[in-house]
């Protein structure tokens, strides 16, 4: 865009969202396309004026044939200061972008959290059952005994859930080729096995996705947390015969996720017609130690988490009672 508001040039997104050609686009003055044109106008002459070198606002954009549409727009300088970039993001997509970013910050913190946490609790876990031992050989009384063994079966069961946290950190992460429906279909028969009865799975693949470097142990272990997951959310729906898990594959096209966009990239889902996400937890539930079950340990979701961003992937769940789909993006070369 010319410094004064005229179209140098617009791309094919632009005209269908106006509903107008290119042609007609360009050389026009495109705060006419706004609502209110003279915010873009302000932007503009800040930015002649050198005020700032990258500009965020909120405004509506009329089209031809609908209704204004609202959008976030991003005002940059070129090195050319007689031209200036303006993109423009529909709200909804922006805050998906948002919404992915904290989920990426998220997951780093989660990461440091866990091992820094998992460390300092690993050292005077040892000492405190090494303790107990030696305490223990020094008792006579069976009744004192039964206090020592109390103490030592309650630290291995911490350290039992220290290795959990640590796990992924420990495992190098071996890339080899992976056909994803061999990877499903190992899920499937395990949940198969653990409930045999009152739960339907539904397998629905897209064949022709060839394989693709990865992880497949890593990837196996992440489906099967979710899957667990939700057939835990499926228990009441499982004893009346009614539960329904849904294993489903595509491939997306010219996606954009992480700030980055790419031609293609793996679409997984596995979806359940239970009760929902619970809303107290429902932005919380990639956090360690979040479990909406009692005795759950909270650590299923966080480790797909972690395993899917290896993949330099991303994964998001939509909740609502009776469909809850966790989606599970991984970008493929």
């Amino acid at each position: 865009m010319h410094g004064d508001g005229t179209v140098l040039f617009a791309n094919a997104a632009l005209e269908d969202a106006l509903g107008i050609s290119r042609r007609a686009i360009v050389g026009s003055h495109f705060s006419d396309s706004f609502t209110e044109p003279t915010h873009l106008q302000n932007a503009l002459q800040g930015a002649g004026s050198h005020e700032f070198s990258a500009l965020r606002y909120d405004a509506w954009l009329r089209r031809l044939t609908y209704d204004p549409l609202p959008v976030h727009v991003i005002v940059t300088l070129t090195e050319n200061e007689d031209e200036i970039i303006v993109e423009l993001l529909p709200l909804e997509q922006q805050a998906r972008q948002d919404r992915e970013e904290r989920l990426a910050e998220q997951a780093q913190a989660n990461k440091e959290l866990i091992r820094n946490l998992a460390h300092e609790i690993k050292n005077p876990l040892g000492g405190i059952r090494g303790a107990a031992q030696l305490l223990e050989m020094e008792m006579e009384s069976r009744e004192l005994i039964e206090y020592t063994q109390v103490i030592i079966h309650e630290a291995d069961r911490l350290q039992s859930l220290v290795d959990r946290l640590l796990a992924p950190h420990r495992r190098p992460h071996l890339v080899g080729d992976v056909n994803i429906h061999e990877v499903f279909e190992r899920v499937r028969a395990l949940i198969s096995v653990e409930f045999s009865k009152g739960l339907t799975v539904v397998r629905d693949y897209d064949t022709s996705i060839p394989e693709f470097r990865g992880d497949r142990e890593h990837l196996i272990q992440t489906v099967l947390n979710i899957a667990q997951n939700a057939c835990q959310a499926l228990a009441e729906k499982i004893t009346e015969g009614q539960a329904c898990l849904t294993f489903r594959t595509r491939i997306a096209r010219q996606v954009t996720f992480g700030k980055k966009r790419y031609r293609l990239a793996l679409e997984l889902h596995v979806i359940d017609n239970g009760p929902g996400v619970p809303d107290s937890i429902r932005d919380r539930i990639f956090y360690p130690l979040v479990s909406g079950r009692d005795g759950g340990s909270g650590l299923g979701l966080t480790l797909a988490q972690t395993f899917v961003q290896q993949h330099h992937g991303l994964i998001e769940c939509d909740s609502v009672p009776g469909h809850t789909d966790f989606k599970i993006l991984i970008p493929l070369p």
